[in-house]
């Protein structure tokens, strides 16, 4: 009985996988990140708002483990969030910067990426492995999406991909991330997939 239980849950893991994110493909399942880079200005002002979320310290290096439970959680989260807000730019009164804010209806790509880290969080997975991550779209527009750190890769929910995606098979260029153990603080990220992105659009 205990041997069927295992195999339908390893089943079931799999059957996510394959229906709701790309396999991990490539050699790069984890982003390399590099040294302390700047705050985004709208999470700096974040920041201003709610203190308590941006001084959270962690020793905990270890990502989470990518169970069936934490997948479903994952898809769960992921599709209700990009079903219920509607998207909207969100900029300050002088027309400048992004005001990165908890949406309830309406909200930028930022505040999708709020919602689900907050929802996540909550369900019991560490701030650790849910990490703000901005990158350059192909078009060259700025981008945020949340990067969620397991132990078979760090995985990206997006509110523009339905699907939630290894961070390697995604078309995006990587530029930082909030680090892993302060949630204040930002690191860069080294896509090494820069020049293979680029030359597919050439």
């Amino acid at each position: 009985m205990i041997k069927k239980t295992i195999l339908v849950g390893v089943a079931l893991l799999a059957s996510c996988l394959a229906a709701s994110a790309d396999p991990v493909s490539s050699n790069a399942p984890f982003m390399k990140t590099g040294s302390r880079t700047s705050q985004p200005i709208g999470h700096y002002e974040f920041c201003q708002t709610y203190k308590n979320e941006c001084n959270i310290k962690s020793s905990n290096q270890q990502p989470v483990a990518l169970t069936s439970k934490t997948w479903a959680l994952l898809v769960q989260v992921n599709s209700s969030v990009n079903a219920k807000i509607e998207p909207a730019t969100d900029m300050d009164m002088w027309g400048k910067a992004e005001v990165w804010s908890y949406p309830t209806t309406k909200g930028d790509c930022e505040d999708y990426v709020l919602l689900k880290r907050k929802l996540i969080n909550e369900a019991g997975v560490p701030l650790s492995d849910l990490l703000i991550t901005v990158v350059r779209q192909m078009n060259g527009e700025g981008h945020a999406v949340l990067t969620v750190r397991t132990d078979r890769g760090d995985y990206v929910l997006d509110n523009l991909e339905p699907r939630i995606k290894a961070w390697s098979e995604t078309s995006y260029d990587y530029l930082k991330r909030q680090a892993t153990n302060n949630t204040g603080a930002w690191v860069s990220i080294n896509d090494d997939r820069q020049v293979l992105v680029g030359s597919i659009e050439q």
